[in-house]
C-alpha cells in the first residue's frame, strides 16, 4: 500500500478540542515525555483526563492529540514528519503495520508485553513485537428496546436475518404511527461514518467466506456472500430515517443523534458507543444484537475482536521511549488506569490486571459467548488497503443513490485482487 502524499491539510484533521494537560513544576526535572496520537475520537475526553492524572502523579508530561474520525492515517503521516513526532501511535494490524514497521520499537522485552493475556493480541515483524492490542471490542445492531417494545416486539422476535427484515419492514411501514423516522438510523457515508459499512459490515462476507474456505487471508476474494451483504445494506437504506441519495452527506453524529433522540430503533455500531449512549439511556433500555447475515444466524454472536494496536516510535529520544513504555504499562496495570479504561472508556483490555467493564454491550457479548454463540472474528487486518475500503465505500454510496450493485461487487472483488497485488 502506497503512502499518501502529505499536505498542509494534515493538521486540519486534528480535533479542535485537543487539550495539552498542564504540567506541574516538577515535570521540568522529569526524564522524558509522551505524545500519544489517539485513534478514537469518542474516547478523547477520557484520554485527556487519564493523561492529566498520570502527569499529576509522576510529573511526566503527556500530550494526547486525537485525530478526526476517518483521518488517522493522514494525521499520522503528517505528525510523523515533524521533529516532535508522536512517541505512541497505533496501527490496525498487519496491513497497517506495513507502512510503519520501520518506525516500531520492539516491545518483546517490555513490561506491558509481559502483562498480555495472550500473544494473539500482538502484531509482529519476524520475531519483533511491533504492536500490542490495547482493547477488545464488539459491534452489532444497537437496539432501543423501549421503541422495539412500543412497536410490539421483543429481542426474542429477532433471531435471524428473516426475522430482522420482517420486524424492520413493519416498523418502517408504521413509522408515523410510532412517532419515529425509521427502523434504522441513517447509514451515513461521509468519512466520519462510512467505516461502519465499508469496513465493519464488509467484514461479514469476508468472515463467512474465510470460514467456508478454511483460510484466514486470500489474495483473491471470491465474493461468495456479497448477496447477503446487499440484503443487509438494502435494509439500512430502505428502512431508514432518510433517502439513500442523502447518505453521502450524512455523518456519524447524524446517525448517533437519531438514535439518542429515539428517532430509530436500530443503530449499527459498537461497544465504544456505550459511554455516550449511557448519558441518555439506562442499561435496561439498550441491547446489542448480532448483524444477522442469513448464513449461520442460529450460531452467530457479536463481531468481537480488535484492530487497535499500540506502537512505540523507535525514532523518538531514548528517554521519551522509556517514558512512553512506562505510561503504557501504568495505563493497563494501575488502579487509576484500568478503572478509566474499563469505566470511562468502556474497554475490555487484554491484560492480566484488567478491571471488569460496566459496559452493558460488553456484558451482552460475554452472555452470547456463554450461550454457545460464535463471535464473528474481525478480519479487517486482511483487507488489502485503505484504497480498497474507499473503493467499496464509493460504490456503496453510489448504489444507495440509485446506482448498480455490480459496481459494489467489482470494487469488492476486483479491487481486492488489484490492491493485494500492489501490496506484494
Amino acid at each position: 500500500m502506497k503512502m499518501k502524499k502529505v499536505t498542509a491539510l494534515g493538521m486540519a484533521v486534528l480535533m479542535a478540542a485537543t487539550v495539552i494537560p498542564a504540567v506541574p513544576a516538577m515535570a521540568e526535572e522529569a526524564a522524558g515525555k509522551v505524545y500519544y496520537l489517539n485513534f478514537k475520537p469518542e474516547q478523547d475526553e477520557a484520554w485527556q483526563n487519564l493523561a492529566a492524572a498520570y502527569t499529576e502523579e509522576t510529573g511526566v508530561p503527556v500530550t494526547v492529540v486525537t485525530a478526526a474520525s476517518g483521518q488517522y492515517e493522514t494525521t499520522l503521516q503528517s505528525e510523523m514528519a515533524k521533529s516532535d513526532a508522536p512517541t505512541l501511535f497505533q496501527v490496525n494490524g498487519p496491513v497497517g503495520l506495513k507502512n510503519w514497521k520501520d518506525y516500531c520499537y520492539d516491545l518483546s522485552g517490555s513490561d506491558i508485553y509481559s502483562q498480555l493475556t495472550s500473544d494473539a493480541f500482538t502484531v509482529k515483524d519476524g520475531d519483533a513485537v511491533d504492536g500490542i492490542a490495547y482493547v477488545i471490542e464488539s459491534y452489532g445492531l444497537i437496539t432501543n428496546k423501549t421503541l422495539l417494545e412500543k412497536a410490539g416486539y421483543t429481542l426474542d422476535d429477532i433471531k435471524s436475518f428473516d426475522d430482522l427484515k420482517k420486524v424492520a419492514d413493519d416498523i418502517q411501514a408504521r413509522k408515523d404511527e410510532l412517532g419515529i423516522k425509521g427502523a434504522f438510523t441513517c447509514a451515513g457515508m461521509d468519512s466520519s461514518s462510512d467505516w461502519r459499512f465499508k469496513t465493519h459490515l464488509a467484514n461479514l462476507p469476508i468472515y463467512y467466506e474465510y470460514k467456508e474456505d478454511g483460510v484466514d487471508d486470500t489474495d483473491a476474494i471470491k465474493g461468495t456472500y456479497l448477496d447477503n451483504y446487499k440484503n443487509v445494506f438494502d435494509l439500512y437504506i430502505t428502512d431508514s430515517t432518510c433517502e439513500g441519495a442523502e447518505l453521502s452527506a450524512k455523518t456519524a453524529d447524524d446517525s448517533r443523534n437519531e438514535f439518542v433522540n429515539s428517532e430509530a430503533v436500530f443503530y449499527q455500531n459498537g461497544s465504544w458507543e456505550y459511554g455516550e449512549l449511557s448519558k441518555t439511556f439506562s442499561d435496561d433500555e439498550l441491547a446489542m444484537i448480532p448483524i444477522y447475515f442469513g448464513v449461520d444466524d442460529a450460531n452467530e454472536g457479536l463481531a468481537t475482536g480488535t484492530e487497535n494496536f499500540w506502537c512505540v516510535n523507535k525514532n523518538a529520544a531514548e528517554e521519551d521511549i522509556q517514558a512512553t513504555l512506562d505510561f503504557m504499562n501504568w495505563c493497563v496495570t494501575s488502579e487509576t488506569g484500568t478503572k478509566s479504561m474499563a469505566d470511562d472508556m468502556g474497554f475490555t483490555i487484554p491484560f492480566k490486571t484488567a478491571q471488569a467493564s460496566n459496559n452493558v454491550f460488553v456484558k451482552q457479548d460475554a452472555g452470547y459467548t456463554e450461550a454457545g454463540l460464535t463471535p464473528v472474528s474481525w478480519n479487517f487486518t486482511t483487507m488489502p488497503s485503505e484504497e480498497w475500503k474507499n473503493g467499496v465505500g464509493t460504490a456503496l454510496t453510489a448504489y444507495a443513490a440509485g446506482g448498480s450493485w455490480d459496481d459494489v461487487v467489482s470494487a469488492f472483488v476486483d479491487g481486492w485482487a488489484t490492491e493485494k497485488a500492489l501490496a506484494e
